[in-house]
């Protein structure tokens, strides 16, 4: 689930999701909490509490995330245990503003796995070329990651060769890897966002070339899958490998391929479509609300992930032809994806300041 609420940590919500809907892990982000502290009076209590010790914005903040992870990760821990540590993760993040420090997030990693304190909690860490150095640091060490804002095969084959390392770091000195985990984030709905936005310009500025305005058309709605086929089979030429095989006798996990961003943004699309298509061992896919509710409701469920790869190759090859860089496409979303979490934490950062203001007259 790519949500969380306390009301829905606290009200028995969650535990009903787990227990009767399948809900197998949770996820967070400065939106999700952005959201959750704005809505209501949940968090007014604890903000006054920490008012009083002369907490800053950003610390009150840290409690509160802090808080919902841990109560969250306390309700998955049925689901850790009887999947032997595959299931029942939690996912905080480090903050957005440290993506192009790896010194800086390997340090705000460390100390969030500290402060949570539970082992199925997942810090997430941009696979940024900064945050990339980061990742395999702090599996290193034993610290589970979810790697997230990876948009290209290129930044996702890196931090996949980053978890192989990390744990070939841990065998050779000793440790042990069996119940270290870890997930790479490969978003998905935004692609189709960019890409048919830079397609419907192209089209229009076809006007009379009713060919080329036809070929641009079919391209409409198949990037993001496409990207994620092909990333999909890069996973399984990996941890097929001989080299994962090796670490595979001492306990490893595959780094299981994570769907991110699969609610649909365009109506036009089947509000289910990002997860129908994306379905095949050693996946996770992570859903707000509605998209969870849709595909309960009316998702067809079959292995799709690995059919059509070398259809998904041709879908890059014709939008190379017809201008549309795949490597300009995917930096720009990994630009736009940094600043728009950055800008909601700040904002979420404002927010919590002006209510840890409000409650100290008050108090």
């Amino acid at each position: 689930m790519d949500y969380i609420t306390r009301k829905l940590v606290r009200d028995g919500e969650l535990q009903q999701l787990i227990a009767h809907d399948g809900l197998r892990g949770m996820t967070s982000n400065p939106t999700i909490f952005q959201q959750a502290i704005a809505a209501g009076d949940q968090y007014d209590q604890q903000i006054q509490d920490l008012v009083h010790t002369g907490a800053s914005a950003e610390e009150i903040f840290q409690a509160i995330a802090v808080r919902d992870i841990q109560d969250a990760c306390d309700l998955f821990v049925p689901v850790y245990q009887e999947s032997k540590g595959a299931d029942g993760y939690v996912s905080i993040e480090v903050s957005p503003g440290l993506a192009h420090s790896t010194d800086a997030t390997i340090a705000e990693g460390r100390r969030l796995w500290e402060l949570v304190g539970r082992p199925n909690v997942m810090i997430k860490v941009p696979g940024t070329a900064e945050g990339a150095p980061a990742v395999e640091q702090l599996l290193s060490e034993g610290i589970n990651v979810n790697v997230t804002l990876l948009f290209s095969l290129e930044n996702h084959e890196r931090v996949m060769w980053n978890y192989v390392k990390a744990l070939e770091n841990r065998v050779q000195a000793g440790q042990p890897i069996d119940h270290l985990a870890s997930v790479a984030s490969f978003f998905v709905s935004r692609v189709d966002t960019l890409v048919d936005k830079l397609l419907e310009e192209r089209t229009a500025q076809a006007e009379g070339d009713q060919a080329l305005q036809a070929q641009l058309r079919a391209l409409l709605g198949t990037a993001a899958i496409a990207n994620a086929k092909l990333a999909y089979a890069r996973f399984q030429e990996i941890f097929g490998g001989e080299r994962f095989a090796a670490l595979q006798k001492h306990g490893a996990h595959v780094q299981r391929v994570l769907w991110a961003s699969t609610s649909t943004k365009n109506p036009a699309y089947r509000d289910v479509r990002y997860v129908e298509e994306l379905i095949g061992p050693h996946t996770v896919n992570t859903m707000p609300m509605q998209t969870l509710r849709a595909t309960q409701d009316h998702a067809v469920v079959q292995r799709t992930i690995d059919s059509d790869v070398g259809q998904a190759q041709k879908v890059f090859e014709a939008l190379e032809a017809l201008g549309i860089s795949y490597a300009a496409v995917t930096k720009q979303l990994e630009d736009e994806g940094v600043a728009s979490f950055e800008k909601s934490f700040n904002t979420l950062i404002a927010g919590v300041e002006e209510k840890r203001q409000q409650l100290q007259h008050a108090g």
